[in-house]
């Protein structure tokens, strides 16, 4: 499944308007909740195009940082960071969705708001390095999966100026495989049903995607710029990886004043378009 979300940008001052919290990610929510039938549906909550941070906290050495987001029709998601010496992390996440938004949850059984706390597993980072991590991170509890990606954070910031090291998260390394952000079709929960063994055959691993240099024209004018490798995961009656093959791939697509399309096609088909 492909969801549109929007990338959160938060810069919350201090009382000289200096920065002293600073994040931007982006995150969506897979989410199992009751209906009136008392069936069991999934659903998937995406961030809007409207997003406020009211409630969001500097920090300090006694007092946490809390860096507050508010969504949608009545959803919010938070986390405080709490410093210790000379370095920071992540402590708890909260996340409250609302059953009354319809949209989401047309049929739901439960009204109102559902709060989920979970703790934060990032590791400490230095005081005025920036934590980075842009594979992809989940969460679950409680019916609910959290995912997040491109993540950008740095709290405490000294001197209102964001630091120029970076901390990147485990995932991030070389030496890991690309990690596949789950979808309503690929998350699983537990079941009391017996089912028959699972084949002793391991499956066989899916090597790294390949990296592709993709470009577009406007006239003689390069107007997009686009270095990466990408791998589909397709959900079916069977999981599906592909990697896409730069060697096989086209470019096609276009360039305006305010938007860009780019198509990687194979052949006369379009994989994939941004």
């Amino acid at each position: 499944g492909f969801f549109q979300s929007y990338a959160v940008e938060v810069d919350v001052k201090d009382a000289s308007n200096a920065t002293c919290l600073y994040a931007k990610w982006m995150m969506r929510f897979l989410i199992k909740y009751e209906t009136n039938s008392s069936e069991y549906k999934n659903t998937t909550l995406n961030l809007s195009s409207s997003v406020t941070h009211d409630g969001s906290v500097c920090g300090n050495d006694t007092q946490a940082a809390l860096l507050a987001v508010q969504f949608g029709e009545g959803h919010s998601w938070s986390i405080n960071f709490t410093k210790n010496n000379e370095t920071y992390q992540g402590d708890f996440i909260t996340f409250t969705y609302n059953t009354n938004d319809t949209a989401v949850f047309p049929d739901a059984k439960r009204k109102g708001p559902v709060t989920i706390v979970v703790k934060d597993t990032m590791g400490p980072v230095q005081l005025n390095n920036v934590f980075v991590c842009h594979n992809t991170d989940f969460f679950e509890a409680e019916n609910v999966t959290q995912i997040f990606w491109n993540v950008t954070v740095q709290a405490f910031v000294q001197n209102g100026t964001i630091g120029r090291r970076e901390s990147r998260c485990r995932a991030d390394t070389p030496t890991s495989a690309p990690t596949v952000p789950p979808t309503v079709a690929n998350v699983t929960t537990a079941s009391t049903t017996t089912l028959s063994p699972a084949p002793t055959t391991a499956p066989k691993p899916v090597e790294n995607p390949d990296t592709g240099n993709y470009s577009l024209k406007s006239g003689n004018i390069t107007c997009l710029l686009a270095t990466v490798g990408l791998q589909l995961n397709v959900s079916q009656n069977k999981p599906l990886l592909i990697n896409i093959n730069p060697k096989t791939t086209s470019t096609d697509g276009s360039c305006g004043n305010t938007t860009a399309i780019l198509k990687l096609n194979d052949g006369n088909s379009t994989l994939i378009g941004f």
